[in-house]
Formats: C-alpha cells, sequence, structure tokens
C-alpha cells in the first residue's frame, strides 16, 4: 500500500484490537482508506484466517511502506499499523517499538494457532495438565493433613501446660482465647495458601494448551502484578512506617515519663501545688489520652493508604459512627470528670447515692462502684450521680473513717432524758465507736404519738472496715440496753398501745 495513502482519525471511532487466539496483537486507532479501526481489525482477523487456513511454515515478517508498517505470514499481508495508532500526530516515535511488540506477539499467536491441530502437542498438553492436577491435589491434602497435625499438637501442648502449671489464673484466663486465636490464624493462612495454589495449577493448566494459553499467561501476570504491588506498596511504606513508629516511640516515652510523676503525687511521694492525690489518676489517664490522640493525629499522614480515598472513607463514616453513637458515653465521661476533680467522692468514703449505701471502690470514667458491705457490689453511671445528691458518711470524719446515726422513736410515756441516756449507753457498749468526738443524741421530731430520737456517733480505728457491720453491732446493743430497761420502741405505725408491753427479752441466755 502507498505511504500516501490517506489514514485519518476521528473522535468519534473507537479503537479496536487485532486478536488472534484471544492474543491480543495490536491496537488500531485510525481511519485507512475510510475503514474504521474496527473495520480494519475485522479485515486482519478474515486476512489472518485466510492464511492459516493453507498450509505453510507461518513465517511473520514486517516491512515498510511509507510510513507505515506493513505485517506478512507466509508472504501475504494481513494488516497495516499506522503512526497513529499508536500515539497521534507525532506516534512515528513510538511506531518502531510498538510495530516489534505487535510482530511478536503475531509470530507466537500464529504458531499456537498451528499448535491447535497437532495431535502429538495436544497430547502432551493434557498429560502435563493430569500430572499437575495430581500434584496439586496432593500438596493441598498435604497442607491440610499438616494443619491439622499442628493444631492437634498446639492443643496437647496447652493441656500439658495447664497441668503443670494448674494455678496459672493467666493460662486459664487467656490460653484457650490465644490458642482459638492461633487456630484461626493457621486456618486463615491455609486457606490462603490453597486460593494460591488453585491460582498457579489454573495458570499451569490452561498454558499446556493453545487455545488457552493466553488466559493461563494473563493469570499468571496478574498473580506477578499482584505481588508486584503488595512488594512495592510495602517498600513505599517503610519511611511513613518509621516516622509513624518514632512519633508513637516519643509518645510512649512521653506517657511514662508523665505517668511516674504522677504516680508519685499519687502515692503521696511528691507534692505539687496545682495537684493533689485525688486527681493524679485522673489527671494521669487523661494525660496519656490527649497524648496518643495528638499521637495519631501527626502521624496519620505517614501511615500506609492514609491519602486513599477509601481510607479517607472508612474514617469518615467511622468518625461519623462514633459522633452519633457516643453520645452518650460522653456525657458519661463528662460527669466522671466533674465528680473527680470537684473531689465529690474519694476511694474508701461511705455515701448514700439514691438510695444506695456503700463505700466507694472504683471511680470511673464512666462510672463509680460502691460496695454495700451486704455481699453487693453497686455500678452506678456517673451522669445519674451528677443529677442527684450525695450524703457523704466520711468527709467531715477524721482519719477516713465513717458517721454513724440511726433514729429511734419512744413513746410519749418515756422520759426524754432516760432516752439520751439509753441511747449514749448503747453507743459505748458498741465496739469502734469513738469516745472523741463524744456520741450525741438529738430530737428531730415530736409527731402524734412518739418522739423521734438520733443517736449520732464517730467510727474509730478499731471500727470495722464495712459501716455495715459497725451499724449491725450499734443497732444490736440499743435493742438490748432497751429491752433491760423495759421500754418499748413505737413502730412509725403505731395506734394505740397494746394490753402487754411489746418488747424484746435481754440478752439469750448462755
Amino acid at each position: 500500500m502507498p505511504a500516501e495513502a490517506a489514514a485519518t482519525t476521528a473522535a468519534a471511532d473507537p479503537p479496536a484490537s487485532v486478536l488472534l487466539n484471544h492474543r491480543r496483537i495490536a491496537d488500531l486507532r485510525a481511519r485507512l482508506l475510510d475503514d474504521t479501526p474496527q473495520q480494519r481489525a475485522d479485515l486482519a482477523h478474515q486476512a489472518l484466517e485466510l492464511v492459516l487456513a493453507q498450509p505453510g511454515p507461518g513465517q511473520v515478517s514486517r516491512s515498510m511502506a511509507g510510513d507505515a508498517v506493513r505485517f506478512q505470514v507466509d508472504g501475504q499481508t494481513v494488516f497495516y499499523l499506522l503512526p497513529a495508532d499508536v500515539g497521534g500526530p507525532r506516534g512515528g516515535l513510538l511506531l518502531e517499538a510498538a510495530a516489534r511488540q505487535a510482530e511478536h506477539r503475531l509470530q507466537q499467536a500464529v504458531l499456537e494457532a498451528r499448535e491447535r491441530s497437532d495431535p502429538r502437542r495436544l497430547a502432551i498438553g493434557a498429560a502435563t495438565a493430569v500430572a499437575a492436577t495430581v500434584a496439586a491435589w496432593l500438596l493441598a491434602w498435604g497442607v491440610l493433613r499438616l494443619r491439622r497435625r499442628l493444631v492437634r499438637r498446639l492443643d496437647a501442648a496447652l493441656a500439658r501446660w495447664q497441668r503443670r502449671h494448674p494455678g496459672a489464673s493467666l493460662v486459664g484466663t487467656y490460653g484457650r482465647h490465644a490458642h482459638a486465636g492461633v487456630r484461626l490464624a493457621a486456618q486463615l493462612l491455609t486457606w490462603t495458601g490453597l486460593a494460591l495454589l488453585a491460582e498457579l495449577w489454573a495458570g499451569f493448566v490452561l498454558r499446556q494448551f493453545a487455545y488457552t494459553r493466553p488466559w493461563g499467561e494473563r493469570a499468571t501476570l496478574w498473580l506477578l502484578e499482584l505481588l508486584q504491588q503488595f512488594a512495592l506498596g510495602i517498600a513505599r511504606a517503610v519511611p511513613g512506617l518509621l516516622t509513624a513508629a518514632l512519633i508513637f516511640a516519643l509518645a510512649w516515652g512521653l506517657t511514662r515519663l508523665l505517668g511516674q510523676l504522677l504516680r508519685r503525687v499519687e502515692d503521696g511521694e511528691l507534692q505539687l501545688a496545682w495537684l493533689d492525690r485525688d486527681t493524679a489518676g485522673p489527671t494521669r489517664r487523661l494525660g496519656n489520652f490527649v497524648v496518643w490522640l495528638f499521637a495519631l493525629a501527626i502521624a496519620y499522614p505517614y501511615l500506609p493508604g492514609a491519602e486513599s480515598e477509601s481510607f479517607k472513607g472508612v474514617t469518615v463514616l467511622a468518625g461519623l459512627m462514633l459522633s452519633l453513637g457516643a453520645s452518650g458515653a460522653v456525657g458519661q465521661a463528662m460527669s466522671g470528670l466533674s465528680l473527680m476533680y470537684s473531689r465529690a467522692l474519694r476511694l474508701g468514703e461511705y455515701v448514700t447515692i439514691g438510695g444506695v449505701e456503700g463505700t466507694v471502690a472504683h471511680i470511673g470514667l464512666f462510672s463509680t462502684r460502691l460496695h454495700t458491705g451486704l455481699g453487693e457490689e453497686v455500678s452506678l453511671p456517673n451522669t445519674a450521680i451528677a443529677s442527684q445528691p450525695v450524703r457523704n458518711f466520711s468527709r467531715l470524719v477524721a482519719d477516713g473513717r465513717f458517721v454513724l446515726h440511726t433514729a429511734i422513736t419512744v413513746g410519749y410515756g418515756t422520759p426524754w432524758r432516760q432516752v439520751h441516756q439509753m441511747l449514749l449507753e448503747a453507743a459505748r457498749r458498741t465496739p469502734g465507736v469513738a469516745a472523741e468526738p463524744a456520741p450525741y443524741v438529738v430530737q428531730t421530731a415530736l409527731s402524734d404519738f412518739y418522739v423521734e430520737y438520733r443517736l449520732c456517733a464517730q467510727a474509730d480505728r478499731s471500727a470495722p472496715r464495712r459501716r455495715a457491720e459497725a451499724m449491725n453491732q450499734l443497732l444490736a446493743n440499743i435493742q438490748d440496753v432497751f429491752s433491760e430497761a423495759g421500754v418499748a420502741m413505737v413502730s412509725p405505725h403505731y395506734v394505740a398501745d397494746p394490753a402487754a408491753p411489746v418488747q424484746a427479752p435481754g440478752r439469750l441466755a448462755g
């Protein structure tokens, strides 16, 4: 074909590929003699089919025809490659390289087309595929058997460890979880290896036959490109990971330094004017949270994939979910910080909150736990504590002890001075009631049928650690004293005196 043949490009013409035996030979983008790229590709395919239908060696050659490259098979022209096919008006610079690649692909496709009708090659390919299938099946069977053997050995090793260390709470608590994690990891690695084995087997088998060889090559190239992308991604991520690791290491060192300083304050070894022992612990936890939050914010741009749109979308979605679902948790946390820094509660104090009475055992960011002294632990949300009054029986008592007080009702027939003396006697008999300051009695109400008295005292160091036990002893002594004196305590539901005095007997004999 002369070089002066009209070759034009049209924006509306999509590119077309010359295909032979599922193999892409060349891409056509320009018009030639008013033939569109698709028409040129169809003509090339027809020419290749005619040449391959004839006996011949299948020799591929190329030559220049003006500015175009002519491709021939056994001396017959099959298609032309124009400069506009490989780069537009300046495509001549790339035409030579594209022509070499097209010649190599065409030669390979022609040989594969000849191979499709060769019984010997088909038999060799089938035998090789069968052998590869058997080998892949044996390898997969071996991998599954190896996994089962490793899991059995892991179970046996864990059982032996538990028999040797029956009292090891750490193994008892986390051993099964670690075992389940190892089993899951082994299963994941096994199935990943089997998937790679299946992909390699499929690619190898497909490459044994001329008709499916291009598919097998693409599968192998896909795997190699994927592994290459992973390797390059890891290599590119190393500098960023090192930077992020350095940032996290500095944050860890800062939290260690801050923790040691505030623990000394918490233990009373160091005194700071702006911080006391009660708020040192919350300040340490809050400071660690702030340091790690800033470290994560600074290290975020250096994390692998941080600039990808998918990573940004996931972080935005996570932030939206946290903002919608954590409103209650934020309120709890703010209430917890308010309790900690207002010093409304301290560990070891005896308080009453919303009808729950007990010793403060833990003040957390979200809840506060009380030990009632009756074998119960009550967890109260910090928002509930912040919204109701707190009665503290320990704040105004020295040495961290607590107040003991109780109210009784006695009829008007009993002189009030006698009632005072009996209540003070009951306090004197109770072990753990402090002599200084001295217990005292106050009259809090003059009701229709009885007088209400309240005994107030403080516990000393010999009192039980749980206020419930100390109150039990005090109330028992009050009942004994009133029974010995023959004075009946009137119920708040009093209506009239009974025919016989109702009073508990004195101390049990023996």
